[in-house]
């Protein structure tokens, strides 16, 4: 049997040794997760291919999936994969943007089961949750009592509260209510060695042995090696634990993205949700002019500032004129209070033209165009690919107009593209950027500006990472931000809580190289023969396939509006059968011959199972923001899978009813008069 050994480092989480030796060790491993767990183990090729990627630039293959029903089964599995020495990353609903959802180990999927809201107290304004549950569940159940949870990222409808507290999520009020981070009042973790810890503030007995001596040993360090700035979210917060901040270990946490430990329950804060809200729209000349506008609307305590640019809206009109506008919203306890503090707002805004709208409906259209921005995003006005990567770098709020015009010189500089947008009132900004990493010259263009791009954000005061967590696409940069010393230390606080490295590894501490696991490096260099022109593509199949980002709007459980997608995962709650898990899929086929999980071709049964209950209703044809088209996808494969081969009989009933018609015409009048008897 083969054991690889068990003090893990970066590079034996990418490597088990050959072929044969890995596949022992997935049957070991299996077999022994199946004896310990009540939940499920699946070691299976779909079960791997869907959990390649997340939304990120980044694809790590797994040697398999855990759905814990419980945090003993937590337990149970990080005790097999200690006794075989394997890595284990967290997952929710795999929306990351900076690959730290992907892994080379054990994945553990906590929306399957650990997804339950287990209390709710309106009085104290504190919910206790599972890590897996959904944010828009707590804020639907919430909601009731006038409250909701404050961070709300564009991904609230699929998005959990662990993925959340991992990666310290934002959103569009933290004007108002913050980060994930200063929402969060206690946390039972899981290390990889099997100690659980229950954090709250102040207290140390919930902490790892070391890490108050770690701090206490460096506190001139920790109180000067951090920028200011409300959306600071790269490293690790240590300065959180400092004594004059109360030694905040749930704030330190958050933002730690699994590679510490493993949350198993979180007690949240809840906040007052204002009866009613107006939004006002206000257009500028453009997203410079936008951002310096930003400030000045803080003081009139807003929930949101947001700001995006005219690039990013295909059809602008019911906006105000412009080319790049503010999404500024106001709460009262009146719809008319609401809109009075909106249209103060918007007259003393220095705006070009400005909308204001207090109809729910209404300000739902227009919040669409906002959290569609992170799927349109991915595609440049003339079709071509956009990539995240630096989706999200943060800097003073009073310093946003000027990064903004010399981010735009340095995308010139480099030959690039980007359409920024974001969370102006914060500082932080939103932009996917034509990379082009389908080439090694490219890919090297990709690494040269990412260099300079980290010099210019901390030229400006600013971090790495404004909401999405460093991952592997900043981690590697971080010595830019924080200098040697601090980041040293965070290796050190890693080695506290994780002294196995089998966390998450590389990513955040010891990270891999920026420019390694990309996961467009496994497809295919040449074209793939088609029977659909693809024009939107280019007639690229494998480009129809890198339509899907992983934004996972297909992962909504509940209608909202006139969305259809995807009415096959609603009925499942299986990621294989949403368009972003068959998206996964098609992608490792096509990767097959090249490091694909996927290797038998069009010929695959696991991607042909997953596209059997796809209803081809364009559902996502319509509603995916990047417009991925599975309807047609899944004739492509079709039409090769069973291309010089017998078909189902239902191919041949429903594929050949035109003829069965025409057959069937001579005895139509008969037949019409049976139907009325």
């Amino acid at each position: 049997m083969f054991r690889p050994r068990s003090k893990l480092d970066e590079a034996a989480a990418a490597s088990y040794g050959d072929k044969r030796q890995e596949q022992v060790l997935r049957t070991d491993l299996a077999r022994a997760l199946a004896a310990e767990i009540a939940g499920e183990a699946d070691f299976s090729v779909t079960a791997r291919a869907l959990n390649t990627m997340d939304a990120s630039n980044y694809r790590r293959v797994p040697l398999g999936t855990v759905a814990p029903r419980d945090a003993d089964d937590v337990a149970a599995t990080l005790a097999v994969c200690r006794e075989y020495g394997v890595p284990v990353v967290a997952r929710g609903a795999g929306t990351s943007i900076a690959g730290q959802a992907t892994g080379t180990g054990v994945v553990l999927d906590f929306t399957r089961h650990m997804n339950g809201l287990l209390a709710l107290d309106p009085q104290a304004r504190t919910a206790r949750v599972q890590p897996g549950l959904i944010l828009d569940r707590l804020r639907d159940a919430a909601a009731p009592h006038g409250l909701t949870f404050g961070p709300d990222p564009s991904t609230h409808s699929r998005c959990t509260l662990g993925g959340m507290i991992g990666n310290n999520s934002c959103g569009s009020h933290s004007v108002a209510w913050g980060t994930t981070a200063d929402n969060v009042h206690a946390l039972d973790v899981r290390t990889y060695r099997g100690t659980a810890h229950h954090l709250t503030p102040g207290d140390w007995t919930g902490a790892p042995d070391g890490l108050r001596d770690l701090v206490h040993g460096h506190l001139a360090l920790l109180r000067t090696g951090y920028p200011e700035l409300p959306r600071r979210i790269s490293g690790y917060a240590l300065d959180a634990l400092l004594p004059e901040r109360g030694a905040d270990l749930p704030r330190f946490f958050c933002g730690t993205e699994g590679t510490l430990g493993l949350v198993t329950e979180a007690t949240v804060r809840l906040v007052e949700a204002p009866p009613a809200r107006a939004l006002a729209v206000l257009g500028y000349a453009d997203e410079s002019a936008a951002a310096e506008a930003a400030p000045g609307l803080l003081p009139y305590a807003p929930l949101t500032v947001e700001g995006m640019a005219a690039d990013l809206v295909p059809d602008p009109r019911g906006l105000p004129r412009g080319g790049a506008w503010l999404f500024v919203e106001t709460g009262g306890a009146t719809r008319a209070e609401a809109r009075r503090d909106a249209e103060a707002l918007a007259r003393a805004a220095d705006a070009t033209d400005s909308l204001v709208v207090d109809d729910p409906a209404g300000q739902r259209a227009l919040w669409r165009v906002r959290e569609d921005a992170s799927g349109t995003a991915t595609r440049m006005p003339d079709g071509s690919e956009a990539w995240p990567g630096w989706e999200d770098c943060a800097v003073p709020p009073a310093r946003l107009g000027a990064y903004l015009r010399d981010f735009r010189a340095l995308l010139a500089d480099h030959g690039l593209r980007g359409t920024p947008y974001g969370h102006f009132g914060d500082g932080c900004i939103h932009v996917r950027i034509d990379f082009d990493l389908l080439t090694p010259d490219g890919v090297g263009r990709f690494r040269r500006f990412s260099e300079e791009l980290a010099a210019l954000v901390v030229r400006h005061g600013g971090s790495l990472s404004g909401e999405h967590g460093d991952g592997m696409a900043r981690a590697e940069l971080l010595p830019a931000l924080y200098g040697d010393d601090l980041v040293r230390l965070f290796g050190d606080a890693k080695d506290v809580w994780d002294p196995d490295g089998a966390l998450n590894p590389g990513v955040l501490v010891r990270p891999a190289p920026l420019d390694a696991d990309l996961r467009f490096a496994v497809l295919p260099a040449t074209r793939v023969e088609t029977a659909f022109a693809y024009p939107h593509d280019d007639g690229d199949f494998p480009a129809a396939v890198r339509r899907c980002v992983g934004v996972a709007r297909c992962r909504t459980e509940t209608v909202s509006g006139p969305a259809v997608m995807c009415p096959s995962f609603r009925a499942t709650g299986e990621e294989e059968h949403s368009t972003r898990g068959r998206a996964r899929l098609l992608h490792e086929m096509l990767a097959g011959t090249r490091g694909g999980l996927v290797t038998d071709g069009w010929r695959s049964p696991e991607v042909r199972d997953a596209l059997g209950l796809c209803l081809s209703c364009k559902g996502c044809r319509s509603d995916c923001p990047v417009g991925v088209d599975m309807a047609t996808y899944k004739a492509e494969f079709l039409h090769h899978h069973y291309d010089g081969r017998l078909r189902p009989r239902a191919h041949y009933a429903l594929g050949r009813l035109p003829r069965w018609l025409r057959l069937a015409a001579p005895a139509a009048p008969l037949l019409n008069a049976a139907a009325r008897i």
